[in-house]
Order: structure tokens, then sequence, then C-alpha cells
């Protein structure tokens, strides 16, 4: 985030020069920055830093773990080719940054001695203490545990440290220093599949993390470096289109600030106010989510308004509403609710300073500390182990239930990645309790967050005490009434519609248990069938000395085994009955020659083609029904869409916003409701259809294809349907997957410099 801000003047009579300063606090650093090297042999910096805010802070616990960390890593290098000493150096100095205890700041010395060096868990207790080495044990990267993929690799490491965290949050706070170093020194690793590995899991674990504390500062940093390795070009295109905004925009924010500060004053308030910069990653989230261009954003530039008291944020609110003309529906009030993170602010967008439209976030000196430094601002340390409890969080607890009900470590991921990268919206329940859940929830996720009991037994749900289906999506400031039921259980359709991590676990954990009993059931009927044709009689008894042979834990496990086929019926039977076990049958020399085997051919695709994926499925229609997706509207998977039943044609698949449906209004029995569904292997390719205006300058063409092809998609048709001396009019047909990947394209194509405007086209 990059700040603005304009000094007030000393005093009213006097008017001096304005000053603009700037400051880039989540900048990358693209440079070696390497410490001075007396900070990673003496441990006086550091201890000097920690007592600037801490002056009873235990020295000498520092000096130790200084001492044992240097001695302990040795000669060992980085990639960088600095001392390794320096990592755990410098991630105590942001820590250190933080403001946080001295136990953090020794731990930070020490998170990479029990992996990567010779140290034990026993020597680090005996010098350091047990809080120490819970703490160091918690950071660990777990890397030495073997397991065969990579990705169970990185679930099951994650799982441990959820579990870590919710014992003590310092755990998450010295990983999260951990990992913005590593970010830092990305650029020093060769192997780009390594470094794109590590910025993916920045981006959707660790920045995320950063936000559920509240450490804003940090977020945006892991966010921009992880922006950075991951799309490098768009990220350049962005800082292009802000550096030329502010040599536009020269001495505008200084001016808006200026204009800003005086009606306040007029108001009665006295305030700071600043100017802010959002940074370039959230601007091409913000231009994929809305599915916009750069120039369509009007909120790049941001004012914060700084004062005493909870009572002059509103005092300052008024004064700029009653002032200026306000944007319907672009008022928030994280004061009075605040978001899970504590952070608190009042934001408003207003036609304000020379007629042009900028957002404004108001709050205390207090809440700006908490919103850049989160809980690390409260050092929360210093009140006693229950502060430190990492259950205290509503957010580590969700994920702890995750973590319960998941059924593998890479589904556990795959729900905490739902539950973290998300933004919010605000619900109540009828007797007025906060419900916050990510964007797009429905009343599912509702019911689920409420309790996991309400979740399991929904029949149905009132939105402003009116009922409606269980698929819709919930806006903020819903009131709303889940309706239960002793009879009802999870469907698996509820999987198809919800958003959140803890719903999906649940209706994910009430299918495998049901699936299980249902396995359970044919894998008996199974083997008691084989028994009454051999008349013999099975019991669970009988089959307990065969569950190591058949690896299985339970006599259970082993029905649900053979009925999900993964075990023979017959091999289970034939071994607890070896005697009924037929004989083979010998081949008679006289007739050998004559028995010929048919050699299994793979189909045949007629007229040579090759065969193509499998279809896409719809949900709603009659199985076998013939299907057509409309020229007029091109839709895609991810599309509201609807059917329309078509005389010798079957049904048409029409986008719900499609004009053309216009002409069926008086026909509504031709209407069908349909759905896409999910399938299994690779996702059928589908076309979508784009309008572009692109300038007339060498190699433009070119950034187009090649941004086109690095996200995967694939022009089918090209057309050239008008052309001047400066600009092109292009019709790109081009195949993707789904909406999600053709807004992907869409944003990447947008942030190309030659490229004027891109849209989806609709017609034909």
């Amino acid at each position: 985030m990059t700040e603005f801000s304009v000094p007030a003047p000393p005093t009213t009579e006097m008017s001096p020069a304005i000053a603009l300063s700037v400051s880039n606090t989540a900048k990358p650093q693209t440079e070696s920055t390497l410490s001075p090297v007396s900070s990673w042999t003496s441990p006086e910096p550091l201890i000097a830093r920690v007592r600037a805010y801490d002056p009873d802070c235990d020295a000498d616990l520092l000096r130790r773990a200084f001492e044992f960390s240097l001695t302990s890593h040795g000669t060992q290098l980085r990639a960088s080719g600095e001392p390794y000493f320096s990592h755990p150096v410098e991630v105590a100095n942001i820590l250190a940054d933080m403001r946080l205890d001295t136990e953090s700041i020794a731990t930070a010395l020490l998170h990479d001695t029990l992996e990567d060096t010779l140290a034990t868990p026993d020597k680090i207790e005996q010098l350091f203490g047990s809080q120490v080495l819970r703490l160091v044990d918690g950071v660990t990267k777990l890397s030495r545990i073997e397991i065969q993929s990579e990705q169970l690799k990185q679930a099951e490491n994650f799982r441990k440290f959820v579990l870590a965290m919710s014992r003590d949050i310092r755990v998450l706070l010295v990983k999260l220093a951990d990992r913005l170093h590593n970010m830092r020194t990305l650029r020093f690793l060769s192997a780009p599949e390594k470094r794109q590995r590590i910025a993916r899991e920045t981006m959707e674990i660790y920045a995320p993390l950063a936000e559920r504390m509240g450490i804003k500062q940090m977020q945006e940093e892991l966010e921009d470096l992880a922006f950075l390795e991951l799309h490098s070009d768009e990220r350049a295109a962005i800082l292009g289109h802000l550096g030329q905004l502010r040599q536009e925009g020269s001495g505008l924010i200084s001016r808006v600030i200026n204009e800003l500060r005086r009606t306040l004053q007029d108001g009665g308030v006295q305030a700071e106010v600043a100017g802010r910069e959002k940074t370039p990653w959230s601007i091409w989230r913000k231009m994929q989510r809305k599915n916009v261009a750069f120039e369509q954003l009007s909120d790049i530039m941001a004012f914060r308004i700084m004062v005493d008291s909870v009572g002059e944020c509103y005092q300052s609110l008024g004064a700029i509403h009653s002032h200026y003309s306000v944007v319907p529906g672009r008022f928030k009030d994280y004061i009075s609710t605040p978001k899970p993170n504590h952070y608190q602010s009042l934001h408003t967008t207003v036609v304000g300073p020379e007629k042009r439209r900028v957002e404004i976030q108001i709050r205390t000196r207090a809440m700006h500390e908490i919103a850049e430094l989160g809980i690390a601002a409260h050092w929360a340390y210093k009140h006693g182990d229950e502060a430190r409890e990492g259950r205290q969080y509503r957010w580590l607890r969700e994920l702890l239930e995750i973590l319960e009900h998941a059924g593998k470590p890479e589904e556990f991921l795959e729900h905490t990645k739902l539950e973290l990268f998300q933004d919010e919206v605000f619900c109540f329940t009828p007797k007025g309790d906060l419900i916050v859940l990510p964007r797009g929830s429905t009343l599912i996720d509702f019911a689920y967050a409420v309790h996991s009991r309400i979740g399991d037994s929904c029949a149905g749900a009132k939105v402003n005490s009116r009922m409606v289906p269980l698929r819709t999506a919930l806006r903020n400031g819903d009131m709303v009434e889940i309706v239960t039921s002793k009879t009802q259980n999870p469907s698996p359709e509820w999987e198809r519609f919800v958003v959140t991590g803890r719903a999906r676990s649940r209706i994910r954990r009430f299918v495998r248990q049901k699936q299980r009993h249902e396995y359970i059931a044919l894998g008996r009927g199974l083997l008691d069938r084989l028994a009454s044709q051999e008349h013999k009689d099975i019991s669970d008894k009988a089959l307990e000395p065969l569950l190591k042979q058949f690896q299985s834990a339970t006599v259970e496990d082993l029905y649900a085994n053979i009925g999900a086929s993964l075990q023979s019926p017959r091999e289970v039977f034939y071994t607890l009955f070896p005697d009924t076990r037929p004989r083979p049958v010998e081949k008679l020399p006289s007739v050998s020659h004559k028995i010929t085997h048919a050699k299994s051919e793979p189909a045949k695709v007629p007229n040579g083609k090759k065969a193509t994926p499998s279809p896409l499925l719809l949900r709603g229609l009659i199985p076998g029904m013939a299907i057509h997706f409309a020229r007029c509207c091109h839709p895609l998977p991810g599309d509201p869409i609807v059917g329309i039943v078509t005389t010798g044609k079957g049904v048409t698949i029409h986008t719900s916003d499609c004009g053309t449906l216009d002409s069926f209004s008086q026909s509504p029995e031709r209407w069908i409701d349909v759905a896409w569904e999910d399938q299994n292997g690779r996702p059928a390719k589908m076309v979508g259809r784009l309008n572009m205006i692109l300038a007339n300058q060498p190699n433009s063409l070119a950034a187009v294809t090649a941004s086109i092809g690095k996200h995967n998609g694939n022009i089918i048709n090209f057309k050239i349907t008008n052309r001047a001396s400066d600009f092109f009019e292009l019709l790109l047909d081009i195949e993707v997957e789904n909406v999600k990947h053709l807004n992907n394209v869409t944003a990447a194509l947008r942030s190309l410099s030659a490229v004027c405007s891109v849209d989806r086209r609709r017609g034909r």
C-alpha cells in the first residue's frame, strides 16, 4: 500500500508550501538487501530494538538463543550466498518491528534449528524452557515427513501447523515472519517451479492468514511479492498504469487532502488526513472480480481520516456526508460491526473535491494501529496464557472443526483455502447475533456457521421474514431464520452451491458416513450370498483372523472394502473356507490349437476423427435428451442458464440474461430449469467470444496471443471486423473451461497497454 500525506499547517494564519511525502510500506524488495554483518555476529542490535518497546525484556534469553542458533547453523549458506544465520536474525527483526514478546523473538532465532541442524528438542528445552520448545516445534516446517506426493506433504504439514497454532497463536506470527523473509529472498531460488509453488502457497494460505490476524502491512507485502512471481507481466502493466496516473494527477492528492481537511475543520473536527494507493494485487483482483479495465476503477486512490475518538469518527462522517454527494451502496460501518480480525473503520465513497469520486476511511489512531499490525498491536502476551490461546479466535475454531471432519489431509487443505480466502458479508440471526460469511454464501453456509447441528438438520429458511430457496445467496444486513427438522439430513446436492469450507466438510463427512454404511451392508450381503450358496455360516468373529491379511482394521472395514470393490468377496470367502475354492481346469492339448484370444482394441472413432472429451453435463434434463448451446449468448460453465425446448432440436441452452429469451416469455411451458453439472476427468472445452479494440502498433497482436496462451486459452477463430489507422476491432473465439477461465483471460488482456478495451460478446 502506497501512502501519501500532507502535513497539517502549523497555524491557521500561515499557508506554507505543501510537501508531498511518499512511503511504500508493501514494496517488494527487488534488490539484494544484505543486513549489516554486525547484526549476524552480535545480538546487541536486536536486544536494543526489543528494549525500545519492552525495557523489562529477558536480554539474557535473547543472547543465549542468538549464540545457540549461530553455533548450530555454523557455515550453512542460503541460496543468496548469505550465511544461513542471517535468516533467523531477519525473522527476529520482523517480529521486533511488530513489538512481540521475548519468547517470540527467541523462537524466531531458533525456529530452524530442529529442522536444519543437529539440535534436539531435549537440548532446546534444557537451555530455553518448555515454552520456547513448544513454539519452535510448532513453527518447524516438518519437511522430514516422507509422503508420496508434494501436495500430500504440504497438506499434512499444514494440518499439524493449525493444531500447533491453536495452542499458541504466536506460532502463527513467527511462521508469517518466516514466510515473509523467505518471500523477500525468493528470487535467489534457481528452480522456477519451486518459486511458483512457494508463491502460490503464500497467496492461498499465508497472505489470507495474515489478513485473518489483521496484519495488513504483512498481508499486502506477501500478496505483492507472490504477485510479482506469479504474474510479473500483469503486475508490471498495472505499475505502468499507476505511474501514468500519478503523472497525470500531479498535485491532485495534495489538493484533495487540503480540501478534506478544511471541510472537517468547518465541521469542528481536527483530523489527520492522508491519501493511499491500492496495491497492484488488489487492483488486479478487483479487475478480475468486477470484469473491468483499469480505467474503469474509481477507487484506486483513497483517503484516510484519523481522529482521537469514536465520537469524532461519526462527527467526521457527518461533515463529509453533509458537504459532498454520497455514492449509494458504498457505506460500511465496521466500527459498530467489526470484522472478525477486529478491524474497525467507517468506509464511504463520495463525489468529493474537484467532482472526483473518492473512497474515504475514517478511524481512530488506535483503530489504525490495529488495522496495520492486527493482534500484534494488542501485544496480548503480557496478559497470560489465556490471551495466547489460539482457540479464542472464531476463524481458528472453524479451521479446527474442518480438521475434525475432513477425511484426508488434502481435503482439509482444500476446505481451509475456501475458509481463508474470501470477501465478507454480514448477516444476523433473529436474536440479533452477527454471522460473518464469505461473499456469495448461501443459507446452508449460514446454518452451518450458526452450529453444525443446525446445518445438518436445515429444512428451509426465511430471509427478512420471507421463505426463499436454500441456494439463495446472502446480502449484507439480511436477517436469516433457519427452519430445522429432526428427519432432515444433509443432501449431497448442497455441496454444489455451498461456499464455506466448514459447510462443505460437514456435508462430505455425512456423505462419506452414509456411503460407508451402504458399502458395509453391500459387502455383508455379498458374503452372505456366497455362504448360502455353499451352505456355510459366516460370523464377524470368524472374519477377525483375516483382517491383517486383507489390510483392514475392523470387520466393518473389511465389509466396506468388499462393498466398494476394493476386495473380492470370493477371495475373502475362499480364504475363510479353503476347501470351497474351485480347482483350476487344465486345458486339453488336443484342442488347444483351436483356442483363440480376442485382442482388446480401443473403440474406433468414425471418419478417422480424434476422440473428443466427454460432453458437459447438465442437471434438470432427461438422460439422452438432445441439447444445443445458443450462439446468441455463448453460455459457459459458471453462467446462470435456462433451457428452452425447441421442436425437432431438443433443448437449447441460453444464459439467463440472454435478450433472445424475451421472445419466449409467452411460452412458459417451454422453459426448463437447468444448471451445470460437475463431472470427473478432463473438463470439456467451450467457446467464449470476445470483442477487442487493439492499438495499431508493432507487436500488439503478438502480446495478445501470448497473453491468451499464457493463461491456457486457445484461439480457434480470429476476425478483424474494422480497421483504422490507429486501432483494429477484433472478434476472438477462445476455447476456455468456464466463465472464471474466460474472466482470467479477459483481465490479463485488459492489463496490456496495447489493448484499449475487451468485453465478452453475447451475440453472433
